[in-house]
């Protein structure tokens, strides 16, 4: 019986530590703040090539951090902890905070941004 309470505690324990080291998922980085002002003189053709720039920047982001989190998961499986979040989480909430500081420039000048 002691043997088995043992075995399981170390069991809880190794599964708690290993999720305490997980990666964040690229859906729950939040946007950093960008106060825009680095945007206030760009003209609007521009702010949208910028745009689209920082959009390519962010689905090439998503897929990094979305694969740190597969290797993350697998490594913890096999060694009982994950990598954590690496530079690509905290380059993912710059570059969020910029589109969204580009969108307000664009909304600004009166322009529509897609989404």
């Amino acid at each position: 019986m002691k043997k088995t309470n043992t075995v399981l505690l170390a069991t809880t324990l190794l599964f708690v530590v290993g999720c305490a080291n997980m990666p964040t998922p690229a859906s729950q980085i939040t946007a950093a703040h960008n106060t825009g002002i680095a945007y206030e003189e760009f003209g609007v053709e521009r702010l949208q090539v910028e745009l689209d720039s920082l959009k390519r920047r962010e689905s090439q982001l998503v897929i990094a951090q979305e694969q740190r989190v597969k290797t993350s998961q697998t490594q913890a499986f096999w060694w009982g902890f994950g990598q954590g979040d690496g530079i690509e989480a905290s380059e993912l909430a710059v570059v969020k905070g910029e589109i969204e500081a580009v969108q307000k420039a664009l909304a600004v000048k009166g322009v529509e941004s897609p989404e």
